[in-house]
């Protein structure tokens, strides 16, 4: 196999090279072979060759050019592996799934971690399992119990996640200067919260995490343009006290403040 190319530092590129941790990411995403894949950043293919030998559809998505002709080089007697040039924040997912379904496996670089779960949640179709290893600063707030920020919030609204492996920085080349976790996200067939507009409520949350360092009795006000006591009888009502701060809220209780005040 070809030497593949040299990491490029302006796309975040830090490649999993270490093999058991490669084959314990590969099993949490517990692909079947009647299943459809999309593999986000493949870069060297370290993922993709597990992921290939699956027997199931893998769409592979590589926004470095010279990756990418390797790629297609490296599995081109593969007929269930496609290999896409392009962005993925670009690219229209469902001309690849159009029914959604799919399952979504990636070594995310560190900059791409916000934008990316808006890509894959926002709108259906949408995944049936998302499994990402990111940052472990990124991972724990995911995975935090109660709504640590409007990330969290759109996972607890959007899947069930969970924080399944911690892998060091040793474990890439070059080796960040953080430790990186796996989240794998089985996705809900509909959102936790019966929401008329999703996209408003996090925009919402959003809007008050802007004071997070705030209490709700003091943020809300700003964000709505209620006065003060009203806001504060109101959380009141919800049986909120109004001297909690934004990252304290359950997924329930946002949604019981957004429905109540916002």
């Amino acid at each position: 196999m070809p030497r593949p190319a040299k990491q490029r530092k302006s796309l975040g590129q830090n490649w999993l090279i270490d093999p058991g941790f490669r084959d314990r990411v590969l099993a949490a995403a517990n692909v079947q072979e009647t299943d459809e894949v999309l593999e986000i950043g493949p870069g060297p293919g370290t993922l993709t060759e597990g992921l290939a030998e699956t027997g199931a559809r893998l769409v592979a998505v590589e926004l470095d050019s010279r990756l990418a002709a390797q790629l297609r080089r490296r599995f081109a007697t593969r007929p269930n592996v496609e290999i896409v040039k392009g962005d993925i924040l670009r690219t229209d997912l469902r001309s690849f799934f159009p029914h959604g379904g799919e399952i979504v496996v990636g070594n995310i670089p560190y900059y791409l971690t916000g934008a990316l779960l808006p890509k894959l949640l926002d709108a259906p179709p949408r995944p049936r399992r998302i499994s990402l290893l990111v940052q472990r600063e990124v991972a724990e707030r995911w995975t935090a119990p109660t709504g640590a920020s409007t990330a969290t919030v759109a996972v607890q609204l959007y899947t069930e996640a969970r924080l399944v492996l911690h892998v060091p920085a040793a474990a890439f080349d070059p080796q960040p200067k953080v430790d990186s976790a796996l989240v794998v996200m089985e996705v809900h067939p509909v959102p936790a919260l019966d929401l008329e507009d999703a996209r408003a409520f996090l925009a919402f949350v959003e809007r008050v995490f802007q004071f997070r360092r705030k209490q709700l009795a003091g943020s809300l006000p700003r964000v709505t343009g209620l006065p003060a006591e009203e806001i504060t009888a109101r959380l009141q009502a919800l049986d909120i006290d109004p001297h909690r701060r934004p990252q304290t809220l359950t997924l329930e209780e946002w949604g019981s403040v957004y429905q109540r005040i916002g």
